[in-house]
C-alpha cells in the first residue's frame, strides 16, 4: 500500500475542539517552556481526553522536555483512540495489511497517523533503551508498508542493532566463542 496515494482528507487538528479547549491550547503555546503550560495542557486532556488535537499538543510537549515515558503513554494512548477510530483490533501486533487497506478506504490520514505514531513510540521506546519493543514495533510496520513510504528504515537498522548488542551485553560481551582458535 502508498500511504502517498491519498486525496485531501480532514487531518486530526481540522477536528474543532471545544472553545475552552482551544482557549487552554493557545495559552499553553504561548506559556511554553514555563511551568504553567503542563498545567494548561492536562486540563485539555481532561476536558477532550480522547482529541487527537490535544492528544498531539501533549505529546510535543513531553518529548521537547525530553519527558519520553511521558510522551510515549500519549502515544500509546493516541494509538489506541486511532485504531478504535478506524475498527481496527485494539493490538496493533494484530494489525494485517489487509486491515490496514480497509482503514485507509475509511481514512487514509487517519491511518497514516496511527503508523506513523508507531513509529514515533519505536522512536521513544529507543531513546528509553527499550530496543526490543521499539523492532517489533518497526518490524509491523515494515510488514504493514510495502511501499516502503514511512521512512523506517533507518530506526529498523538502529533497532536490530540495538537489540543485537543488547544481546551479546547479556552474555556479558564474552563471544570468544565465535572467534576460530588459532
Amino acid at each position: 500500500m502508498d500511504f502517498f496515494d491519498f486525496s485531501a482528507e480532514p487531518l486530526y487538528f481540522d477536528e474543532p475542539v471545544s472553545s475552552a479547549v482551544d482557549a487552554l491550547l493557545h495559552e499553553a503555546a504561548a506559556q511554553y517552556g514555563e511551568a504553567g503550560a503542563e498545567l494548561l495542557l492536562l486540563r485539555a486532556y481532561f476536558y477532550e481526553p480522547e482529541h487527537l488535537t490535544v492528544l498531539v499538543a501533549l505529546y510535543r510537549y513531553f518529548y521537547y522536555q525530553q519527558r519520553y515515558q511521558d510522551a510515549l503513554r500519549v502515544a500509546e494512548r493516541a494509538i489506541a483512540i486511532s485504531l478504535a477510530q478506524l475498527n481496527l483490533p485494539p493490538d496493533w501486533q494484530e494489525l494485517t495489511e489487509r486491515e490496514i487497506t480497509q482503514a485507509a478506504a475509511q481514512s487514509m490520514t487517519l491511518t497514516r497517523f496511527v503508523l506513523l505514531a508507531l513509529k514515533g513510540a519505536s522512536y521513544l521506546l529507543l531513546r528509553l533503551g527499550d530496543a526490543e519493543n521499539a523492532l517489533a514495533r518497526l518490524e509491523k510496520l515494515a510488514e504493514l508498508d510495502t511501499k516502503q513510504r514511512l521512512g523506517i528504515t533507518e530506526l529498523l537498522t538502529l533497532a536490530r542493532a540495538a537489540v543485537t548488542e543488547a544481546a551479546v551485553a547479556q552474555v556479558g560481551g564474552n563471544v570468544h566463542f565465535l572467534k576460530p582458535k588459532t
